[in-house]
């Protein structure tokens, strides 16, 4: 694990593999009260997950009876964008969940 200190306003970049465009830019937004606000700018074909999300959709499961799994139809790659958070699902104040 990389452990990395940062200050508010400071980022983290995580690159693409040809080092011109980030695929996700991590900001401290706002340090206080026992825990930290973070921003995420991600390239739109990279999925962006809060852990429990990413485990709920990793687990296995089994398909709906009576037919094919229709709960994951529609979206890009069979997913839907779920938006929660402050703002309309696109500024520093929204977090993107695929789901």
């Amino acid at each position: 694990m990389l452990v990395l200190s940062r200050k508010n306003d400071q980022s983290v970049v995580i690159g693409g593999s040809n080092h011109s465009e980030h695929m996700l830019k991590i900001t401290v937004l706002e340090i206080g009260h026992g825990s930290v606000r973070l921003g995420f700018e991600a390239n739109q074909d990279v999925p962006v997950y809060r852990e429990e999300v990413w485990e709920r959709i990793s687990r296995p499961r089994d398909p709906p009876a009576g037919g094919p799994d229709r709960a994951r139809s529609g979206g890009a790659h069979g997913m839907a964008t779920v938006f929660s958070g402050e703002g309309q699902g696109t500024g520093p104040n929204s977090v993107r969940d695929s789901v």
